[in-house]
Order: structure tokens, then sequence, then C-alpha cells
């Protein structure tokens, strides 16, 4: 599409990527580390540098101040999460309990039901056994 081979940036294409590219001066390698040590110096002071007129001792009242806020600040939100982790398992443990609660319910209901379909069985053996014996002494008796 006229930009280049796949994966080239911008409208032109790449160079090939030789020893001769890869390898840089000594001088150019030097002064990259320099650059890049006075970088991360610098950033690290920046952190520490404060333009305010505060003393040092100020500073680090302030520092201990806000430091301490933030500890408060942060037990109160563990704190808000630990009430509302044992909300959550105090609801499930509720939960359990009521399913635990039907089941039993259901168990109970079942053994019932069993127990009355076992003497409903017995039942219908007797009837069975007490209509059986007179057609048998009837067949019987018409048999010989």
């Amino acid at each position: 599409s006229g930009r280049g081979e796949a994966g080239s940036r911008g409208p032109f294409p790449q160079k090939p990527v030789t020893m001769a590219t890869i390898v840089k001066p000594d001088e150019y390698i030097n002064k990259r580390k320099k650059e890049a040590k006075n970088e991360t110096s610098g950033t690290a002071q920046l952190g520490f540098e404060k333009n305010d007129p505060i003393p040092e001792s100020s500073q680090k009242c302030y520092k201990n101040d806000t430091l301490e806020t933030i500890l408060k600040d942060t037990g109160k939100e563990i704190n808000a999460l630990l009430s509302k982790y044992a909300q959550v398992l105090s609801e499930r443990t509720a939960v359990d309990a009521s399913y635990v609660e039907e089941l039993e319910r259901i168990l109970k209901e079942a053994y019932s039901i069993e127990h009355h379909l076992k003497l409903k069985r017995d039942n219908l053996r007797h009837s069975f056994a007490a209509i059986a014996g007179p057609l048998q002494n009837e067949e019987g008796v018409s048999g010989k």
C-alpha cells in the first residue's frame, strides 16, 4: 500500500538491521550511561525536595502526621472490610442453617412417607393372602 513492509513504522521502509547499527561507539554508550544516571538521581531527588519554606523539623512532624493519618484511615478501611466480611459470613451461615433445616424437614417427610408405604405394602400382602386363601381352597375342592 505504499507504506513499506508490514510491521514497519511510518511511511518509509526500515533500514535492515546490521552489526553496524547494533554496535554503538563507546562515546555514545558512556554519554547514555551518564544521562541515565543523572535522570535516576534527579528523579530520586525530586521526590524528596520541596520548595516550601517549611523547616526540616516541621517537615518531619508533617510527614509523621500524614503517615499517622494514612495509617488511621487504612486501619478504618481494613476494619470496615473485616466488618463487611463478617457480615457476609454471618449471612451465609444463616442461609446454610436454613438449608440444613429444610433438608432435615424433607428427610423427615421422606422417612414418614417410606414408613407409610411399607405399612400399605404389608396391608396389601395381608389382603392378597386373605383373598388367595379361600380361592386356593375353592380350587382344591372343585378340582378333586
